[in-house]
């Protein structure tokens, strides 16, 4: 059987973490992988993660099964934090995910259950999303998300939910937009908001990265702001990035309605969706999350690490954006742009000729992530880029 299986193209990012191992210049720079860097280059494990490690070590008395849906402790202890301390708890209740990838194809999938038949999307975005959707066996429908000059095409997703039709659900990206790093902007929420309660599309919500963009409370205005519009939504939720979880796959998947029972059906569907699926997340780096949560001098650390990590992905940006124009690439877009990535507009042959000549390891479209750059080799990553595409 395993014979008629068809061959499948190399994962692009993979490929790209090998060749750059395998590059023994010591000037290289990795500006592939999404984690975050500190100005040394390392992508060290949360102080605030350290000593809820500890505590689990010391107090952590089984490692039975949870259930398909995972440590509740952790999901609910997270809404204040996604939602707000006064949203209405009796409007939203989730489940825990393998990261957020998992909690994207669960809520894909409940969506499906619910009647959806198609999603709206704005592109580029994520490459998983678009897999996610059509391993689901739904229709994707994209848009333009940003404009020649940076910014978000609010007029482009309004197009999208003019001509949208019953069964359409549009995904948006929460804040720090992957890859493009362009968000809408408070006030384009203000308006996207009330558009998306008129035309009835259902809403998606993908907050992969809050805290690393303005804050957490900023970050997740966009999110609150739809919330207080429509009468149901769905979230994905992803602790990977703003608690440095990456490995151990910590996320949680979101209903939220006004209806008690619609409420208890969602997450019943999501529970069998995920038994089918991984049976049960893995616990570990949620149970360290919940312990965070439920200890004041651990919540501040963290906050604070995060604080750090912003702050200096917020230098990096406006040191990238005071070179304003490198060849025929304006590089001041990126002092307004959030999180972790930005695009530039390379070619394939630019993009490998940086890798050749210089070391700099990035994306085939032209995504960098700004916290690969180290103290000491922003200069040499401008230089480089006005070497190919100058």
């Amino acid at each position: 059987m395993l014979e008629t299986l068809s061959p499948q193209p190399a994962d692009a990012l993979l490929a790209l973490i090998k060749l750059h191992n395998a590059d023994p210049r010591p000037e290289k720079i990795d500006l592939g992988v999404g984690v975050y860097r500190t100005s040394e280059g390392d992508t060290p494990v949360f102080r605030s993660i350290k000593a809820a490690e500890a505590k689990l070590l010391a107090e952590q008395e089984s490692k039975a099964y949870l259930g398909p849906e995972g440590d509740m402790g952790f999901v609910r202890a997270l809404i204040p934090f996604v939602f707000g301390k006064d949203f209405d708890t009796a409007r939203v209740d989730g489940m825990q995910a393998p990261g957020g990838t998992g909690a994207v194809r669960l809520a894909i999938e409940v969506a499906k259950r619910a009647g959806a038949k198609r999603v709206l999307m704005g592109v580029p975005s994520w490459p998983n999303h678009a897999q996610i959707v059509t391993a689901a066996g739904l229709e994707l429908k994209t848009f333009r998300h940003t404009t020649a000059e940076g910014t978000a095409d609010l007029d482009a997703l309004k197009a999208a939910l003019g001509e949208a039709v019953e069964g359409d659900i549009v995904l948006l990206h929460g804040c720090c937009h992957n890859p493009t790093g362009v968000d809408y902007t408070p006030a384009q929420w203000d308006e996207i908001a009330p558009l998306l309660a008129s035309t009835g599309v259902f809403p998606l919500i993908d907050l992969a990265y809050q805290g690393l963009g303005e804050g957490m409370e900023a970050d997740a205005y966009g999110l609150r702001k739809v919330l207080a519009h429509v009468p149901e939504a769905l979230v994905a939720y992803s602790c990977d990035k703003n608690f440095g979880l990456y490995r151990d796959r910590v996320g949680a998947f979101y209903a939220v309605t006004g209806d008690a029972g619609a409420l208890e059906r969602a997450l019943a569907n999501g529970a069998t969706i995920a038994r089918a699926s991984w049976s049960m997340p893995p616990d570990h780096g949620a149970a360290a999350v919940r312990l965070i949560l439920s200890d004041e001098a651990l919540t501040a650390d963290w906050l604070a690490e995060l604080d750090e990590m912003r702050d200096r992905m917020r230098w990096v940006r406006d040191r990238l954006a005071a070179a304003q124009q490198v060849g025929p690439i304006a590089m001041a877009p990126l002092g307004i742009q959030n999180g972790l990535f930005s695009m530039l507009p390379l070619s394939g042959e630019q993009i490998l000729a940086i890798r050749e000549r210089h070391g700099v390891y990035m994306a085939g479209s032209g995504r960098i992530n700004i916290a690969g750059l180290t103290d000491g080799n922003i200069e040499a990553f401008i230089a480089a880029l006005a070497d190919v595409a100058g």
